[in-house]
């Protein structure tokens, strides 16, 4: 693809989603809703379940996050922690979980690096305008750091329910 438009570089246009199963999870440390650094190897020993989400309180943004945290107890039992993670900042985070009483890990991905080192911050086109944004994906991570399955362009609706049902099968 050929750097079109000026304000993309030809990296952007050419980033996409490569990770695949069997793939070491690239590593990140990313601030939490309370400021705390958070890293992938905190969570050495259990199931990553790690989504990529545009933004929060949209309505698929707010759908998905709502769709897992209904069903934290679920992914607990099944040795998972569940991170979603956005461009949002802290503060915003927090508010976001407050308000609708999420029960898992949100991380503040402020300048890209963790999409663009998981190749979800993409060029994306919506009402014939492109820009820079995060493509909605999900990775489950294994015990070990490495990647099981992936999802890519996820559907909010019903996709944690599909996460689960892939751990319990």
């Amino acid at each position: 693809m050929e750097a079109k438009n000026p304000n993309f570089t030809q990296e952007d246009l050419e980033r996409k989603v490569t990770l695949k199963a069997g793939d070491k999870a690239p590593e990140f440390e990313l601030e939490n809703a309370d400021g705390v650094k958070i890293s992938l190897k905190d969570f050495k020993g259990k199931n990553v379940i790690l989504y990529f989400y545009p933004k929060d309180n949209t309505p698929g943004c707010t759908t998905e996050a709502c769709e897992f945290s209904a069903n934290y107890d679920e992914f607990i039992a099944n040795d998972c922690v569940i991170v979603g993670i956005s461009p949002d900042s802290p503060k915003s985070h927090a508010g976001f979980t407050l308000k609708h009483s999420l029960k898992h890990i949100l991380l503040s991905d402020m300048d890209k690096e963790v999409a663009k080192a998981y190749g979800v911050w993409q060029v994306r086109k919506n009402y014939g305008k492109e820009y820079l944004g995060i493509v909605r994906t999900t990775f489950i991570i294994d015990k070990d750091g490495k990647i099981s399955k992936v999802y890519k362009s996820v559907k909010a609706a019903g996709h944690a329910l599909k996460v689960l049902d892939e751990l319990t099968k």
